[in-house]
This record gives structure tokens, C-alpha cells and sequence, in this order.
């Protein structure tokens, strides 16, 4: 049995329990010819991983898998490692937008100016988390902190009062904007986020939270961009970037 009947189907019809999971628009993963002259380009090409890889490896055979021109994690994907997918290629000033499903209760994550080095464990000991969050029915540690919400900067800062995630199951749409060390999170059309990572009101939020123990945190003004494998069951498509 192929890769996409044993894994991809059950995945997608079961874990997300919607349609519209199952069955994307016909028009994902694809370029206008506005986009493409505004300087869009696909970091997922809706067949295949190419352009990423794990984080701090190579030819590794993950929980990540692809169908349907989706994108998704499964811990019930019964081979593979966990682990963070990051891209080939760095980036400092750009605009990325995504699409993003989560499971019931599930928990990821979008990272960016992640650095690679065999002395970093993971994406998080260097890179800003947007958060990607069921909220609803979420860990009662992460309801009760609005850092820790969908669409914020997870444990340092969030506008907590647009963090309005749709339920779970259903698509999501976030945007990040990183421009001259001012980044900016975006969730369904929603400024969730916005940090000057170059002011003191930043540096105070991380001395507040528990990232402050890695010194190299958000240090670094460019990076990898990586999704995170946090062993719940996610997806995404429409992966787009444009460098400013």
C-alpha cells in the first residue's frame, strides 16, 4: 500500500474531522500572477517536502507527510521521528502567510530566525513562536496564560483579545511580518502580536518569561522559518513569502 493510502487519508478524514481538511480548495498552493510579480513565492509546493528539512538534519524519515496538497504532522503515522521542519534557506525581512489546521486540544507552532547548530536542542532555544493553538479546549496552562493563546509570541507578548481562533478543525489564516527588526503576527485578519525586538519593552517581556534561560533567544535578526512537530496532529497549506 502507497504512502498516501496508508497514511495521508486516515490522517486528514480522521484527525481533522472536516471536510474542508480532506478536500482543499482546487486554487492551494498556487501563485496569482499579481503574487508572483509582487515577489511571492511558494515555500510549499503542495507535492513534496523540497526547499525543507528537520531541523538540524538531513534524509530523515519524520511524522511529516504530504497528500492532497497538504502539509500535515501525525503522531499516528507509525514510522518516523518527531522533529521540526525548517528551510533550506535563511531570511531577515519578509512577509509569511499560512494556512493552519489543528486538532482537537492541539498545540504547534510557526518559528522564525531559527538558527542551526549542533549546541541548539531545538527551534525554540533561538527562534520567536507564533503560536498555532486550539484554544478552546487547550491545556488549562495555556488557557490561563494569553501569552500562550493562538497567533501570539508564545510567553512573551500577545493582544489577547484577538486571539480568535476558529474551532478546531477548521482553516485558519496567520500572517508574519519581519521588517527591520519589528515583527508583527497576524490571525485571521487579526493583529494578535507586534514587537520592536530592537526596544526595551521586548528585551523586559523575555527577561518575564521562561525563554530568558537560553541566551541566544531571538538574538539573531534572521533565520530559518520552522513548523513545529509538537506530537499533536496539525496541517497546513498555502505556505507563502515574499522578502521585503
Amino acid at each position: 500500500m502507497d504512502l498516501f493510502k496508508k497514511f495521508v487519508i486516515p490522517v486528514l478524514a480522521i484527525v481533522f474531522l472536516c471536510q474542508s481538511c480532506s478536500q482543499p480548495k482546487p486554487d492551494s498552493n498556487v501563485l496569482s500572477a499579481a503574487e508572483k510579480q509582487d515577489g511571492w513565492k511558494l515555500l510549499f509546493n503542495g507535492e513534496n517536502t523540497k526547499g525543507w528539512h528537520v531541523f538540524n538534519q538531513t534524509d530523515t524519515n519524520t511524522k511529516w507527510i504530504v497528500g492532497e496538497n497538504i502539509l500535515s504532522c501525525s503522531p499516528h503515522k507509525k514510522d518516523g521521528v518527531y522533529g521540526d521542519l525548517v528551510t533550506d534557506k535563511s531570511y531577515e525581512n519578509f512577509e509569511l502567510t499560512f494556512d493552519w489546521s489543528i486538532g482537537k486540544g492541539g498545540n504547534s507552532g510557526v518559528f522564525i530566525n531559527v538558527q542551526e547548530d549542533p549546541k541548539y536542542s531545538a527551534t525554540f532555544v533561538t527562534g520567536i513562536e507564533m503560536q498555532l493553538l486550539d484554544n478552546a479546549n487547550a491545556e488549562p496552562r495555556h488557557q490561563q496564560d494569553s501569552t500562550h493563546w493562538a497567533g501570539c509570541i508564545y510567553d512573551v507578548s500577545c493582544n489577547g483579545s484577538q486571539s480568535k481562533p476558529n474551532p478546531y478543525g477548521e482553516w485558519n489564516s496567520s500572517k508574519i511580518i519581519q521588517k527591520n527588526g519589528i515583527i508583527t503576527f497576524w490571525l485571521n485578519g487579526l493583529i494578535t502580536a507586534e514587537e520592536n525586538l530592537n526596544g526595551p519593552s521586548w528585551k523586559g517581556k523575555v527577561q518575564q518569561s521562561n525563554l530568558k534561560i537560553h541566551p541566544d533567544f531571538a538574538k539573531i535578526p534572521s533565520g530559518k522559518i520552522a513548523f513545529q512537530n509538537h506530537t499533536d496532529s496539525v496541517a497546513f497549506k498555502n505556505i507563502k513569502i515574499r522578502e521585503l
